[in-house]
């Protein structure tokens, strides 16, 4: 007699294998669940990678709505003001241009310091340099700066030795309503000091500069000269651009030094931890 199955044992059915790509097809998905998926994909993600795979994603991309969930996220009162703030500023959604909050998230520009490198741990890079005298060098700093990302800093020597930097907001990831907006503080501040055998001297310019750069608003510190056989002794100097006018687009940072003795070799101020961070106005 032929075997047969026992009864009661049931016969096992393979699954059906799936496609990889049909089973991960997000473009089945109602446009609102693909926007909370998509809103959990990192920001430089969203726009170097996810925006480029069709018409429809990219539509979402562009749009408010993906970037204000991701901003709706932190649940903190900073972030509850932020989401207030933005959402007040943003473009007429009928406008062809893409949602800016995307390169903002990318780059959170508020609270941070937009000067690159300014301690120069990495040497001149970034900086537009004019030497005087035997120009810039980075040498270690004699007395700690606070909250400085590097204890590195700029020497002059005994010609004004001058450089700077000119920030555009709106790369940085601002944008015309936000900075137009009357409620953006723009905080500049600089350390600059001596070394203990030689005295220096130093200034400071910081414009506001519109699309033609066009000066809208300047800061200028011209301190003392530091004595000679002064104890390392450094200053900061800050400036904080409140109310500023329509239409500030760049941000332009220049300082000066040099020696007070003319000696050959790097004598001169020592300028260290620059910074212009953006904020917001409480008031």
């Amino acid at each position: 007699m032929g075997a047969s199955a026992s009864r009661g044992q049931a016969t096992r059915v393979p699954e059906p294998k799936l496609d990889p790509e049909e089973a991960l097809d997000l473009s089945q998905l109602p446009p609102e669940l693909l926007l909370v998926v998509l809103s959990h994909v990192p920001p430089r993600t969203l726009l170097t990678r996810c925006r480029r795979v069709c018409r429809e994603w990219r539509a979402l991309v562009d749009g408010q709505a993906l970037w204000l969930l991701i901003l709706a996220r932190d649940h903190g009162a900073a972030g509850r003001a932020l989401m207030s703030f933005v959402r007040n500023c943003l473009p007429p959604a009928c406008d062809a241009r893409p949602c800016p909050l995307g390169r903002f998230c990318v780059r959170r520009p508020l609270g941070r310091n937009l000067i690159c490198n300014p301690c120069g741990q990495e040497g001149l890079r970034k900086w537009m340099v004019q030497h005087g005298g035997d120009g810039w060098v980075v040498e270690e700093n004699r007395r700690t700066v606070p909250g400085a990302p590097s204890q590195t800093c700029f020497v002059t020597s005994f010609r004004w030795c001058r450089k700077k930097q000119v920030l555009d907001l709106e790369e940085e990831g601002l944008w015309p309503e936000l900075l137009d907006s009357g409620r953006i503080e723009i905080c500049v501040s600089d350390w600059w000091g001596a070394r203990h055998d030689c005295g220096c001297k130093y200034r400071l310019l910081v414009q506001l500069l519109d699309a033609d750069q066009t000066i809208l608003d300047t800061f200028s510190a011209v301190p003392d000269p530091i004595e000679q056989w002064n104890n390392n002794i450094c200053f900061q100097v800050t400036h904080v651009f409140s109310n500023i006018k329509t239409g500030v687009r760049f941000v332009s940072f220049e300082h000066w030094g040099q020696d007070t003795q003319f000696w050959a070799g790097h004598y001169g101020a020592r300028v260290t931890n620059s910074s212009v961070i953006l904020r917001v106005s409480q008031s």
